[in-house]
């Protein structure tokens, strides 16, 4: 599965892109980029890949990607077929880290709009209130010039620092090559999981890893990743193995084992539990969506 890097031109006068895309379909391939990117469907319906997750997509979809994730919108067939001639709308922004000086993330104010870009890394569909507040700024955006559109960036930005109503999209093992910036022990269990997942790892492991003691090891692994030691191992393992099946060189048993399950049973389960399709579905799938995106 080949994944190509891809820009969007920017105007010599613009510090960040703000970009309105119609037509019969989404026109980009299976590619990532290093800017951070927000999309906003208007019009369309179809499946999105965004790292090793796959799942659909609507009018009044809301997605943010960490820099240089992998993703693609695959529209269904009937807007690709249509008579219409832009039955696709969608508005797109992009900025790179540094886009307004290499100190501008440092600052003070933008530390909880630090704390969303990291975990954006795995990409985030924004739901509720946040969404609702987003959507009129994005589209009043492609009429802005100026400090007029850069202020209605802020804006966003100030949302996103205080998102509660979110879901996480690709698996912690997709993006293992990201470097973590957080010192100690988040970093410590992190590589430890990345470099050992495989493994039968128990959980008075792990935490004698980060030098603590069982229930205040819970706690503060609940407290940072949002879920329990158990379902972060999971989603490692299960992102392992969509690595492994897009691949396509190993059968489905292979691929259970290589990640760290020891049995058949179990790995179907927590596979379709966080994917919601089974292993061999899911290589069915994303045959079938890669041929579209290509």
């Amino acid at each position: 599965m080949k994944v190509i890097e891809q820009r969007l031109p920017q105007e010599f006068d613009k510090s960040f892109i703000v970009f309105k895309e119609t037509g019969k379909f989404f026109p980009c391939p299976w590619h990532y980029h290093p800017e951070y990117e927000l999309v906003l469907v208007n019009k369309s319906t179809g499946r999105r890949m965004v790292g090793d997750h796959i799942g659909y997509f609507g009018e009044g979809d809301l997605v943010f990607m960490g820099s240089r994730l992998p993703h693609v919108w695959v529209n269904d067939a009937k807007y690709i077929q249509s008579d219409d001639e832009n039955p696709a709308d969608a508005i797109v922004i992009q900025f790179v880290e540094d886009f307004l000086g290499e100190r501008f993330l440092n600052i003070p104010e933008l530390e909880g709009f630090r704390k969303f870009l990291h975990v954006s890394e795995r990409g985030i569909v924004i739901e509720g209130k946040a969404r609702n507040k987003i959507i009129p700024i994005m589209k009043s955006m492609i009429s802005m010039n100026g400090i007029q559109r850069l202020s209605a960036l802020m804006s966003i930005f100030e949302i996103l620092s205080n998102i509660n109503d979110y879901n996480l999209l690709a698996s912690p093992k997709f993006v293992q090559n990201f470097q973590y910036e957080s010192p100690g022990r988040f970093k410590k269990i992190t590589e430890y999981i990345l470099q050992n997942f495989n493994k039968d790892i128990t959980l008075p492991e792990a935490a004698s890893v980060a030098n603590m003691g069982l229930t205040a090891f819970c706690n503060f692994f609940k407290n940072q990743f949002r879920m329990t030691f158990v379902e972060y191992l999971n989603a490692v393992r299960i992102g392992h193995a969509c690595k492994l099946i897009a691949e396509d060189k190993h059968n489905i048993v292979e691929v259970a084992y290589e990640c760290g399950f020891n049995n058949l049973a179990n790995f179907n389960r927590q596979f379709k539990k966080l994917k919601n399709i089974t292993p061999s579905d899911y290589r069915r799938l994303l045959n079938m969506e890669m041929d579209k995106a290509s």
